[in-house]
């Protein structure tokens, strides 16, 4: 019998100039409750393969898609998207204060979303040790 991992992973997007790791620097900034639920969220985006519907996820633009977890009066969104190689990758974090997703956010992750196609490698093989890579 051949054994095969089928599962998806959750990566987090690292800029190759910096090594700034925005989500997981997101999650760093909020309360643990809040972080609990987003954590929760995330694997249950990983559970279902990258594909989730409203109110759960939402398109935005391309590939990118966000994931969206309401806490309280907090909207937290995390743009992310579905990569080769079942990786789900985690491009940018923010906190939602206005009824339509800011243009300056999506750019964000637009520019994330591209540094990642730019180093494919480093998204493709396994990923070193991190305090959330249960994902």
């Amino acid at each position: 019998m051949i054994y095969s991992d089928n599962k998806y992973r959750i990566k987090f997007y690292k800029n190759v100039e910096n090594n700034y790791v925005p989500v997981l620097e997101y999650l760093e900034k909020i309360s643990i409750k809040e972080k609990a639920k987003i954590l929760k969220y995330i694997d249950f985006l990983r559970e279902n393969k990258g594909c989730l519907d409203e109110p759960y996820s939402k398109h935005i633009k391309g590939k990118i898609r966000e994931l969206r977890v309401d806490f309280a009066k907090n909207k937290h969104r995390i743009f992310y998207f579905t990569f080769i190689k079942k990786n789900i990758i985690l491009l940018h974090a923010f906190l939602k204060k206005t009824a339509k997703t800011p243009q300056s956010e999506i750019k964000k992750a637009t520019v994330n979303y591209q540094n990642v196609l730019e180093n494919k490698f480093l998204y493709e093989q396994k990923e070193k040790f991190t305090k959330y890579n249960k994902f």
